[in-house]
């Protein structure tokens, strides 16, 4: 790398956060990192590590992030990258989610992700510079996952306000990218990760199908290897133009390239009678 930079990552004490915290360290950057419980931190990473700055958050709390991203910047003086990391995955129809773990997810997924955004910026604008990291998820491209619909909706929302997001901060000279993964080999599909409706339906047996597949058969086995995806993203970061959206795993290409071409289809499908919507020209 270049130079010595300033992260500040979320969700860090496992997973993509915790590969991202080892390798930024292994290659002298400083690094802020959160987790809800700071000893999970260290305990994963160590004590007293050169660049390393662990700290406790609540992601759910605009006053704890905001502390967080303060005490970054009296500690390192700047934060030059954030990646939104923090998440968890919800499985269930969208008839057994309740209000309650409905709302829970997005308040993790969405609206953690804002208060990250809305405590840096101010600094990232001040200093004319900046890249903020959403890591969201194939899912929030495509929503052809049965009994995650909750899940899929929380990772839509990450995509399109980051879209706008992009286009805002850009005359400050601060790039987001978004950045969608398919499935890669980390604790996401494990219970500490995936969570289940409090209340099932029997009824449901493609929602449970599903839900057991994920649970049983594709975690531990899946495809992507986190170490190479983390390495790839650190590098866009350093990259003069990086991408708004980057796709992941071979499978998330392939899912992406499904829903591109299915848009596709609606839309030549319906072309004629859908542009022939407009007001009648009145002749003058």
């Amino acid at each position: 790398m270049n130079s010595t930079k300033t992260w500040f990552i979320t969700g860090a004490s496992k997973g993509l956060g915790l590969s991202f915290v080892k390798q930024l360290l292994e290659q002298g950057q400083q690094v802020a990192a959160t987790s809800r419980n700071i000893n999970d931190l260290i305990s994963a990473v160590g004590e007293n590590v050169e660049g390393f700055f662990p700290l406790a958050v609540d992601i759910k709390s605009e006053s704890s992030v905001k502390n967080a991203v303060a005490a970054t910047i009296h500690h390192f003086g700047r934060i030059d990258i954030a990646v939104n990391n923090a998440g968890y995955g919800l499985s269930g129809s969208l008839e057994e989610l309740s209000d309650l773990e409905s709302r829970d997810n997005f308040d993790v997924n969405v609206f953690g992700t804002l208060n990250v955004i809305r405590s840096v910026m101010p600094y990232m604008r001040e200093q004319q510079s900046g890249h903020i990291i959403n890591i969201s998820s194939v899912a929030g491209f495509t929503g052809n996952f049965p009994g995650f619909g909750i899940y899929c909706a929380t990772k839509f929302a990450v995509d399109g306000f980051s879209e706008s997001l992009a286009a805002e901060v850009k005359e400050f000279g601060v790039n987001v990218t978004i950045v969608s993964p398919g499935y890669f080999r980390t604790q996401f599909l494990t219970a500490d990760s995936l969570r289940v409706p409090a209340n099932e339906i029997a009824a449901y047996k493609s929602v449970r199908a599903v839900q057991e597949l994920h649970q049983q058969e594709i975690n531990g086995n899946q495809a992507g290897d986190p170490e190479k995806a983390v390495a790839l993203v650190i590098r866009i970061a350093n990259e003069k133009n990086p991408p708004l959206h980057l796709f992941l795993g071979a499978d998330a290409y392939e899912m992406a390239y499904g829903k591109i071409a299915a848009i596709e289809k609606d839309l030549e499908d319906w072309k004629t009678l859908a542009t022939a919507t407009a007001h009648e020209a009145v002749n003058a």
